[in-house]
């Protein structure tokens, strides 16, 4: 009974998603939001979690309160175009609609709610937040991409947030949601120029975040802590740790650095220097805590009982997490190859 419930209420938060981004009326868009927004909710709470019906007060509240800003903004701009032609105000109601958007998807500095709700949440439920629910506010921006400094001023502030607090953290789901928040940057710069480059970066975000996330799940652990001694006595998972995490924060040799390498590409073929410069250098910060991280799994060899063996014995055995992670660390080459035969 608990999985038909669950299978229904996935069902309807894809289905919210499908009609916000499909609808002809910004009234259909808002509908869709609202249905994915009231069958989310009932997927995050568990009798396992303590913390979960916190997380889903404080994400309902927020998302209530966006959504009534978006409603707003959406009304005023029908009544405006209705009864005057007035640019000034029809601008104003557009940056109020795009920060309610920016506030739905976490982006700073609307961000406050999102590590926090991230904390209360079981790692399957922190995969949705992190990607499916990116989704709708992302495609809804891209219908919406007039007030460009306003979009340039969320960049920047999410760049400079999700690096300077990202580095004081020991929570693994705070971690995930700053390293969300700087790649939300990333994601509304490309929604700037190709919807198509949004998809690229979006799919292989999801891939990586996936492949991290699912360590994490099959190893159960929440904090940095665990994670070392987890890594220690088992070398197959440290070494696609290790790459997977790079991977995020877009190193070269890895599949991460592909969505950054176009996005950069399409900002100075659009004659923006000065930002993707910026930005390069902002994200080296969120960087400097993926290789401390990555490196202390590495060098660190603690020798502190493990209650996970068993786990970890499972872990080596599940055949799919290695396959998905064997994918997405070759990935860089064959989309190289196969944009030099394009």
């Amino acid at each position: 009974m608990t999985n038909l419930y669950k299978l229904l209420f996935y069902m309807t938060m894809m289905m919210g998603t499908l009609i916000a981004i499909s609808s002809y009326s910004w009234m259909g868009m808002w509908m869709g939001l609202e249905i994915n927004l009231l069958s989310i909710i009932p997927l995050m709470s568990s009798s396992k979690n303590l913390l979960s019906s916190e997380s889903s007060l404080k994400y309902f509240i927020t998302q209530a309160i966006a959504s009534t800003i978006l409603l707003f903004s959406i009304i005023m701009m029908m009544y405006l175009n209705n009864m005057i032609n007035n640019t000034e105000w029809n601008n104003l109601m557009t940056m109020m609609m795009n920060s309610a958007l920016f506030t739905k998807m976490g982006a700073a500095p609307f961000h406050f709610w999102f590590p926090e709700v991230m904390e209360g949440l079981s790692w399957m439920n922190c995969i949705i937040l992190l990607t499916w629910q990116k989704i709708a506010p992302m495609v809804l921006l891209m219908y919406n991409t007039k007030t460009i400094n306003l979009m340039i001023t969320i960049i920047l502030f999410s760049m400079v947030i999700s690096g300077i607090i990202g580095i004081n953290q020991t929570s693994l789901r705070k971690i995930m949601a700053y390293s969300s928040i700087n790649h939300i940057a990333w994601m509304i710069s490309t929604t700037l120029f190709i919807e198509s480059a949004f998809t690229i970066y979006f799919i292989i975000y999801s891939i990586i975040s996936l492949n991290i996330i699912l360590m994490f799940k099959n190893l159960n652990i929440f904090y940095l802590g665990q994670l070392f001694p987890s890594m220690n006595s088992n070398p197959h998972m440290k070494m696609f740790f290790i790459m997977n995490f790079l991977s995020l924060g877009g190193l070269p040799p890895f599949l991460g650095f592909f969505p950054k390498w176009l996005t950069i590409h399409l900002m100075i073929n659009n004659n923006m220097l000065l930002l993707p410069f910026i930005m390069v250098i902002l994200t080296l910060i969120t960087l400097y805590f993926y290789m401390r991280i990555t490196f202390s799994s590495m060098l660190m060899n603690m020798e502190e009982p493990n209650w996970n063996t068993l786990l970890e014995k499972k872990m080596i055995k599940n055949q799919t997490i290695m396959i998905f992670n064997f994918i997405s660390i070759i990935s860089l080459v064959i989309c190289t190859l196969m944009f030099s035969w394009l």
